[in-house]
């Protein structure tokens, strides 16, 4: 076939057609058969059959190509949709999303400009419009989706950064350039908040030592008391506080920081509020819409709708209470957005972006809204939250585990209790062994991390299709490795025995998976 022929236009929709009908059919054969999350491929198993492949020699034959890529990647992928794929925020995905991820990739839209989009830069303006309305930022808002929440945070400390600058330069006795007034800049958030914050700091030119971190109480939320002696604090040194970041929805906890005592103290000391939002924001369409009461109040706000809208990854947004604030990413270039344009009311979404050529994202969360709709979505995410309520609850009847706190959305943290004082020593060792051991396996895959200093395992729940039963089987595996590790390695007993099956109201006398067999 000639190089052309590979063109998609008007003579190869045909060749299209079939080529995508037999990967949908691939792929769809995979995830029907798929038993387990994961094959416990190893990087130095895998890593040799992509290394042969030569690049500079092509298989032309695109069955040919889904064989091979069969061998390097589709068998060994890791699959988010089985139900006990346990470990990070990746979501199974919704069919209407998928729908609208074919049309995107065939279309090929760049939502940067009107001239190269259209239809698709009013449907995005219409979503960011209607995630404003459910979040309550009000008239002004407006908004742009971004490539996830590392970006709409780092977007939202630019805003901050140079909102905060503006009002020193404006209030100051004395002329001041921005250079100076950088090093004065603080961001305050908590102890658990996402990496982003402090990587956004860098990159915005401040350092990651201009981050403060504020302490969290026992259920992991920023202590307002601690927050008020910051800012208090910051005001006697002279510094600016130019962002308190708030967390609905911690990655390790799932909770929830005190949003309405937050916006107080922020209006009172006239700083930007913003909520990173990016895995509690299902809760804008969940039964549970009470928890981010206070998020109204926000400057600007992060969503991560491939988290909890269960949409194919990349689709996230960034939302700002004044749609005046996105004036400071606004560059107009003669070749591309000329000012002309936006005299004319030309709208170009480049104008409200970090980024120039842009995904048509917003297509996936259009057709779920349009085929499912909101209340189909907040229905699978207060399955997920359910489920963990439950999860909780056997983890917390179960002496082999110690579970940290009671989640507020789907997450929970804990670990392995060696049954021996000796054994007790061991416990980070022996709850790292686990989850390698578990993942080597590739019958469940979960999450680690640290807490206090001491290494913890997590689960998060965001597949509606993970059942009790599920959880209790992986408990139990973890228990067996951690009881074989113990055994093997240093003489002393475990307790493997199936306490979380029979928690979960199965007959604790055999191990689950021998019962589900």
């Amino acid at each position: 076939m000639s190089s052309r022929s590979h063109l998609l236009n008007d003579r190869t929709a045909e060749h299209y057609r079939r080529s995508l009908t037999a990967g949908v059919e691939r792929v769809a054969k995979k995830i029907a058969q798929a038993d387990r999350p994961f094959t416990g491929v190893t990087p130095s198993q895998l890593a040799p059959a992509v290394s042969d492949v030569d690049l500079e020699e092509p298989l032309s034959d695109p069955a040919a190509a889904l064989d091979e890529l069969e061998k390097v990647y589709l068998r060994d992928a890791v699959y988010f949709h089985h139900p006990r794929y346990l470990a990070h925020l990746n979501c199974p995905v919704v069919i209407p999303a998928v729908l609208g991820e074919a049309v995107i990739s065939a279309v090929n839209s760049s939502l940067d400009t009107w001239d190269q989009s259209a239809g698709g830069t009013l449907i995005e303006r219409r979503l960011i419009k209607w995630t404003a309305d459910r979040i309550g930022l009000g008239r002004a808002s407006d908004g742009i989706f971004t490539s996830g929440g590392t970006q709409s945070n780092l977007q939202a400390l630019l805003l901050a950064r140079d909102e905060a600058c503006r009002l020193v330069e404006k209030n100051s006795a004395t002329p001041l350039r921005k250079p100076e007034i950088l090093p004065r800049l603080r961001i305050l958030t908590s102890e658990c908040s996402h990496f982003s914050v402090e990587k956004a700091a860098t990159l915005l030119g401040l350092g990651s030592e201009a981050v403060i971190s504020v302490p969290c109480d026992q259920d992991r939320k920023m202590r307002t008391s601690a927050l008020t002696a910051e800012l208090e604090r910051c005001e006697r040194e002279d510094l600016v506080v130019m962002a308190v970041v708030a967390t609905a929805g911690t990655t390790d906890f799932g909770s929830i920081d005190p949003l309405p005592e937050i916006a107080d103290l922020c209006e009172q000391a006239g700083t930007w509020m913003h909520v990173d939002a990016a895995y509690g924001c299902g809760l804008l369409v969940s039964r549970r819409r009470h928890l981010l009461t206070g998020i109204e109040r926000a400057d600007s706000v992060t969503v991560d709708y491939h988290k909890s809208f269960f949409q194919p990854v990349s689709s996230s947004a960034l939302l700002v209470r004044d749609e005046a604030a996105l004036r400071h990413v606004t560059y107009h270039a003669d070749y591309l957005n000329p000012a002309r344009m936006a005299e004319k009311r030309i709208p170009n979404q480049v104008d409200k972006s970090i980024q120039t050529t842009r995904r048509f994202d917003a297509l996936k969360l259009w057709m779920t809204l349009r085929i499912m709709g909101a209340d189909g979505v907040g229905e699978l995410f207060d399955e997920v939250v359910d489920r963990a309520a439950d999860a909780w609850r056997l983890l917390s009847d179960d002496p082999r585990f110690e579970v940290v706190t009671k989640p507020q959305l789907s997450t929970l943290v804990f670990r392995y209790l060696p049954p021996s004082p000796a054994g007790q020593s061991l416990t980070d060792e022996v709850n790292l062994h686990a989850r390698e051991a578990l993942f080597a396996s590739g019958e469940a895959v979960v999450a680690s991390t640290v807490v206090d200093g001491r290494h913890y395992l997590k689960f998060t729940l965001l597949n509606p299709e993970t059942s009790l039963s599920d959880i209790a089987t992986v408990l139990d595996l973890i228990a067996e490795h951690s009881g074989r590790f113990l055994s093997e390695r240093h003489g002393m007993p475990g307790r493997a025995n199936s306490s979380a099956a029979a928690s979960a109201g199965l007959d604790g006398h055999e191990p689950l998976r021998s019962r589900a067999s």
